[in-house]
């Protein structure tokens, strides 16, 4: 597909002429054609071709946050888990959870370590919101003090004959299983059971999120193309019973601030309810923040003013492309000159 810069764009026009777009079955194919000089950028570089495209020394590598995030939900409503209910089990879960393994590991580096509700990168983004790092030794301290304890010949806590264990459901890719897996051992490791039961991802929204019918779920939040931070679909009072706040996260203060915050037109004032809104967040901790995905992509270091910006859809890399302009190169004699194609 070829396209032609239009010479009446309301700003300044692209400094690129043409672009064409060259379609390849996936990542590997593509990172190929790059190779062989038959394309100067890559639109997604996933996992598989990642390191040799960091290897390669002409092709610029960005990487962006995407408009989602992992996270394990805690049904709060759910009388067999009520020990969910209390913030201090809530907390200790969240520093039992080696996040950074999971980042590291399981998502090869693709993700951003989680601290709270609202997307880094936006203006509502509270840079000094607590974040909790890994810490079993604090975990095990909250549990000792809210009197989750061992009785004899147990490897779990239990408080007044109830024992911490419960049920985490997880979508049944390999990806998210190898997640659950490795949260369990980290739980293992405080004195916390959790069974896995593995289920397809419509199946867990349908089935489990949705009706409420769960006792806790890993799964992930989804805003594509809603550029603005407003968490109140997901943590709002109102969309408990029938909505998206599939925790059923019932605190007044924080569904107080989204309240206000989504029908005030004071840019400074949003941003300060938001600020309240993930301070109230982070001291509850309704459910368990864990990484937010990133995407990347190539581009050849031929082409200059290229720009990385967080992505509300994966299209948003070319938001800027009227800003990109072409470095050529001189071709030795007898050597093919690079093409000018853009990504």
């Amino acid at each position: 597909m070829v396209l032609v810069a239009n010479q009446q764009f309301y700003t300044q026009p692209p400094f690129i002429e043409q672009v064409v777009f060259r379609y390849y079955p996936n990542s590997a194919a593509a990172f190929d054609a790059y190779k062989q000089g038959e394309v100067l950028g890559i639109s997604q570089l996933t996992e598989d071709v990642l390191p040799a495209a960091l290897a390669e020394p002409t092709l610029s590598v960005h990487t962006s946050r995407l408009p989602q995030m992992g996270l394990v939900f805690l049904n709060l409503n759910n009388p067999t888990v009520s020990f969910l209910q209390n913030e201090k089990v809530r907390r200790a879960l969240m520093l039992g959870v080696n996040r950074n393994i999971i980042v590291s590991h399981i998502l090869k580096g693709q993700a951003i370590v989680a601290d709270g509700p609202i997307l880094p990168g936006s203006w509502a983004y509270y840079e000094e919101i607590e974040k909790l790092s890994y810490d079993p030794d604090a975990a095990t301290k909250l549990l000792n003090d809210e009197g989750f304890v061992y009785t004899a010949g147990s490897d779990v806590r239990s408080k007044d004959g109830q024992p911490l264990t419960f049920t985490l459901v997880h979508p049944n890719d390999e990806t998210h299983t190898l997640i659950a897996q490795a949260i369990q051992s980290d739980w293992a490791l405080i004195g916390v059971k959790i069974e896995l039961q593995s289920v397809g991802y419509d199946s867990l929204v349908n089935d489990f999120l949705a009706p409420r019918n769960y006792q806790a779920a890993l799964a992930d939040l989804n805003t594509a193309r809603t550029p603005d931070p407003d968490p109140y679909l997901f943590w709002h009072q109102s969309e408990a019973t029938g909505g998206q706040n599939y925790s059923q996260w019932d605190n007044r203060t924080a569904s107080e601030f989204l309240e206000t915050a989504r029908v005030s037109a004071d840019f400074a004032e949003r941003a300060r309810l938001y600020r309240n809104f993930q301070v109230v967040f982070a001291e509850d901790m309704p459910s368990l923040p864990l990484y937010y995905p990133v995407y990347s992509y190539g581009v050849d270091v031929q082409v200059q003013g290229v720009r990385v910006a967080p992505l509300y859809d994966t299209s948003d890399r070319l938001a800027l492309i009227d800003e990109w302009y072409l470095v050529t190169r001189r071709a030795l004699e007898g050597q093919t000159p690079v093409p000018t194609t853009a990504p």
